[in-house]
């Protein structure tokens, strides 16, 4: 029995490394050994990446183009006194897919180190300092709305000048969110990587799309800045390579977790 000469290790010439003894696992169902700490990993790195894009979504995706009129102050704080309730709930969204974000990134590179270290790592530090600029935008956002609702004095400015506050701090976290963007792009660059050389871990195909995917919100978040009008007529198009990528990643980690080559393969392979 395969499963009897893995326990044993005692009769074959085959030597496991550490991470491969810690994800060989007996599968009781069939009496096969199977490498199923992987794709448990993946997998879970499959729910978190789901949430990221749900509440994402929901806080930059819809709340956040409801609140903000750009150029508009007393439009821009009426939508905030009239949504309260829905811009609080944004904010803890923000924060909520800022957090997972984070140990999403931690999962992947946990599940991926093993490929390049240093790629590994140097996605997850991406993912931090995004991560940090997501909650500080947050913090904009809600002292926008104590502004709005008049949870802070400011009798002294007015509504007009109150109002202008608003779109003040508004217009911050719209285009700190863009500047987020740009760490987006660069974690998908290590993960693409890592996707490409994982040995077959991942479809060759899908890594690639990662890096493709980064690269298409670095182009958008540039012509947003740089070219304004021009960035507005293409950001559609530009950020749906993008969204390709990160959609079929996490339903290839839901669905397929990864391809792992049964151990009794590796075992022969090694002899």
């Amino acid at each position: 029995m395969i499963s009897n000469k893995i326990t044993t290790g005692m009769d074959t010439k085959v030597k496991l490394s550490g991470s491969d003894r810690g994800s060989l696992v007996a599968d009781p169902t069939g009496g096969e050994t199977t490498m199923n700490s992987p794709k448990r990993l993946a997998r879970i790195a499959g729910v978190l990446y789901l949430l990221v894009g749900i509440f994402g979504g929901f806080a930059e995706g819809f709340v956040e183009p409801k609140m903000y009129v750009a150029g508009n102050a007393a439009a821009t704080a009426s939508n905030l006194l009239a949504n309260s309730g829905l811009v609080r709930l944004g904010v803890v969204a923000d924060l909520f897919q800022a957090t997972v974000w984070v140990f999403l990134a931690m999962t992947l590179s946990l599940l991926l180190k093993h490929v390049n270290k240093s790629a590994a790592s140097a996605m997850v530090v991406l993912v931090a300092i995004g991560t940090s600029i997501v909650c500080l935008n947050a913090v904009f956002e809600f002292e926008g709305l104590r502004v709005a609702t008049s949870a802070v004095n400011l009798a002294a400015f007015g509504t007009a000048g109150s109002n202008a506050l608003v779109l003040l701090l508004l217009d911050t976290q719209h285009y700190g969110i863009l500047i987020a963007q740009i760490f987006f792009g660069l974690w998908l660059v290590p993960l693409g990587y890592l996707a490409y050389k994982s040995a077959g871990w991942f479809p060759k195909w899908l890594g690639v799309l990662l890096v493709v995917g980064g690269v298409c919100y670095l182009v958008d978040m540039l012509a947003l800045f740089l070219v304004p009008d021009f960035g507005q007529k293409i950001h559609t198009f530009v950020v749906i390579p993008s969204a390709i990528a990160e959609i079929s990643m996490v339903g290839y980690l839901l669905v397929i977790g990864v391809r792992t080559s049964k151990p009794e393969k590796s075992i022969l392979a090694a002899e």
